[in-house]
């Protein structure tokens, strides 16, 4: 065909004047009957190297694809157009009997020029057989990296096309994908028999796309503040967990937020719905899992926030690369904490060697990704085997921010005769506390205080050592041996740095292992650095003063972490107030007055837009409770303390102990019974619990007598003898 002809065609089956990119030639290609293997970015155009190729070849062309819901989104687009519906039809298991029969009666008659089909369907008997049957003019295996293990989504039914394939009968193939890297496509085409295949690659980078990694502190918190920022923007929000799509969409619901969610577990029609809910603007916000977007075609999504990190950088930049297709604003914003890096570590335990191998070295590209300290652009290109000429992008945070390095080559070594001294038998947080100096339990027990290397590293806090160990992993000179709990192992380079240390540089100032998503005490802004500045001192100084009215230290009225929050959120009221971290009923009606009169005056006089009542409007979560319980009994706060600043009773704290350890989990506290209780009476509660067979505390109070015990007094012994004996 002449290079006018297809510039005609292009024109008028899909409305463009010319091709983008290297489109032209890959449609040449396919047009010529050769194999085909397509590498371009989200947005790149990949779906048109086979849809023009399909309409003007004879025969009918199989697209297999992974999603239900993008083989309709295809089909929808396909039909749009075309004056004829059956020019494209999708196989699969959503359809009745009635409309299967249909389809395949179409294709039969050579009207349909795509079928899309799901691997799953391929493989169906029925569907081998009817295949069979008809002119295929090519097979296109859309998001091909499914096929690798080492590609970001792997799906074991894709491994099974080629044999299929060949039953069928053998026909050019194109695989297409938007993200590989060179192992992930030599992978695809050794699968596909297709290693002479001619591969078409574009740039991976996406130059309108804003890259930010910030550490995950009130990720909740931030998504609303920047929804609200970005009012009317549309933009999708990936979570790890069904659950935790289902959450964090209904806190974004009650702030006034249009948003649904969009998970594997919701029925077929729903997500269909809500899909098509999102692409015709009804609602604004998605939260899904990484289930929802392959191939979506909205060209004006706004921004990508990932609650959680994704398991690898093609996965990463598969779903940020959902923003901005049509090359305008696109923000794509992620809330890491190494925490979530050691949970996913957790479920490759028990997975074969060679999974595990795999999954480390992935999880492994992500934590230097999001830890590094130059440009993203840099480090994401060159994983796709791209070198990106400039060292400053201008559109990512470690450019325009840049982050703190310091020398760290003393550090380093030292953290790696560490490892060396205790046999590389232990893991970070062990070794990190040995550096320390803290003789903890496990120290004691081990005898590690007598090593040479305890207390050398007095200097740091533990933060700093696990990012040592954390930026030593990253750069090959230690491994962690997920099957075997996190043990920290050295490798030949590790052991070579030892023998002749050099320069390290170690990024600094950022919180990034101790922030736990699910913790709202953890990670606190310290020093106001995440709230406003001019109104942190302000609070400092009125805290001091107030202190000094009521002759106390000032953090027994408010906390910094506290101070921090107060800045970030502007409470006005004293109901505003007791939402605050770490400030509850007591602490707002006792010292909030004059808190709240100043943010008030502070408020109007700078014209500040306050983030909404975002504290105010959260979805209840008893979850939360317990972790802020757990966590308080592990610092010997007293139980008034945490009645206190959660604004419940001594009475409410026992229940939610009681239930904690009636779950099974075990807590130490001796310290408040030990205030409470002397010797003597802990021990008769105790034998008296032993020798019970009844679990009833009412008899028990009668039985050990009512002018000497109290309910509460019971209550906690029951609790220690459950966590001493049970758990």
């Amino acid at each position: 065909m002449m290079e006018n002809e297809l510039l005609e065609k292009l024109h008028h089956y899909f409305g463009f004047d010319r091709f983008k990119g290297q489109q032209e030639n890959a449609v040449k290609n396919v047009l010529e009957g050769n194999n085909t293997f397509v590498l371009m970015p989200t947005g790149g155009g990949k779906s048109l190297i086979y849809q023009l190729p399909a309409l003007l070849l004879d025969g009918t062309a199989i697209v297999i694809s992974p999603l239900i819901a993008l083989m309709k989104n295809q089909v929808d687009s396909m039909r749009g157009m075309h004056t004829e519906d059956n020019v494209a039809h999708f196989l699969n298991s959503s359809l009745s009997k009635t409309a299967i029969q249909e389809v395949k009666a179409d294709v039969m008659g050579g009207k349909t020029k795509l079928l899309y089909v799901a691997p799953e369907s391929l493989t169906k008997e029925e569907n081998i057989e009817f295949l069979k049957k008809i002119k295929i003019s090519f097979y296109a295996i859309d998001e091909a990296h499914c096929i690798s293990e080492w590609g970001h989504d792997f799906r074991p039914e894709y491994r099974r096309i080629k044999p299929i394939v060949e039953e069928i009968g053998k026909s050019p193939i194109i695989a297409l994908t938007a993200t590989a890297t060179a192992k992930v496509q030599h992978d695809i085409q050794k699968n596909l028999g297709i290693l002479d295949a001619k591969v078409f690659k574009a740039s991976f980078n996406r130059e309108n796309l804003y890259y930010e990694i910030r550490p995950k502190t009130k990720p909740e918190n931030q998504i609303i503040k920047f929804i609200k920022q970005n009012e009317g923007k549309s933009g999708i929000i990936y979570c790890l967990s069904r659950k935790k799509v289902e959450e964090i969409a209904e806190t974004l619901r009650v702030n006034g937020i249009k948003v649904l969610p969009y998970h594997a577990g919701m029925d077929a029609a729903t997500r269909s719905l809500n899909q098509d809910k999102f692409l015709m603007e009804e609602v604004d916000v998605m939260v899904a899992t990484i289930a929802f977007g392959m191939g979506i075609d909205k060209p004006d999504v706004r921004f990508v926030l990932h609650y959680d990190i994704p398991k690898s950088l093609e996965g990463y930049y598969q779903e940020t690369g959902r923003a901005g297709r049509d090359g305008g604003e696109g923000k794509c914003i992620t809330f890491y904490s190494y925490k979530d890096i050691q949970k996913l570590e957790k479920f490759m335990h028990g997975k074969p060697v060679a999974e595990q191998e795999i999954g480390r070295q992935l999880l492994l590209d992500t934590v230097s990704y999001a830890e590094a300290a130059i440009c993203r652009r840099i480090i994401l290109l060159h994983y796709f085997g791209e070198i990106y000429q400039s060292d400053n992008c201008g559109n990512c945070d470690n450019c325009l921010n840049p982050k703190e390095q310091v020398e760290a080559g003393e550090e380093v070594a030292l953290a790696l005769e560490a490892i060396v001294e205790v046999n590389e038998q232990y893991k970070a947080d062990h070794i990190a506390n040995i550096l320390i100096g803290n003789n903890t339990a496990a120290i004691k027990s081990f005898n590690h205080y007598t090593l040479n290397c305890f207390g050398m590293g007095m200097d740091h806090d533990e933060r700093f050592w696990n990012a040592v160990f954390r930026q030593s992993m990253v750069a090959g000179l230690i491994n962690k041996d997920i099957e075997n709990y996190g043990l920290l192992k050295m490798t030949q380079k590790g052991r070579e740095f030892l023998e002749n240390p050099t320069s390290f540089m170690l990024v600094r100032n950022h919180r990034y292992e101790e922030d736990d998503p699910d913790d709202e005490t953890a990670g606190a802004p310290s020093g106001g650095s995440s709230g406003d500045p001019q109104l942190f001192a302000m609070l400092k100084d009125l805290t001091k003063k107030i202190a000094k009215k009521h002759n106390l230290p000032p953090y027994v009225i408010f906390q910094e972490p506290s101070l921090a929050d107060i800045s970030i959120q502007y409470p006005m009221t004293l109901d505003e107030l007791q939402n605050i971290q770490g400030v509850g009923q007591g602490k707002a009606r006792r010292y909030g007055k004059e808190v709240v009169e100043l943010i008030t005056k502070y408020v109007e006089e700078n014209e500040i837009e306050r983030p909404d009542d975002l504290v105010v409007r959260t979805v209840a979560d008893k979850s939360k409770l317990k972790i802020f319980i757990i966590q308080s009994i592990d610092r010997k706060l007293s139980f008034e303390d945490i009645a206190d600043s959660k604004g419940v009773t001594v009475h409410d704290v026992i229940s939610e102990v009681e239930a904690i350890v009636n779950a099974g989990t075990h807590l130490n506290i001796d310290y408040y019974i030990n205030d409470v209780l002397d010797e003597d009476h802990q021990e008769e509660i105790f034998e008296y619990f032993r020798e019970s067979e009844v679990d009833s505390i009412q008899k028990a109070v009668k039985e050990l007598g009512e002018d000497e015990y109290s309910e509460d007094d019971i209550r906690l012994m029951r609790i220690k003898f459950i966590s001493d004996m049970g758990n």
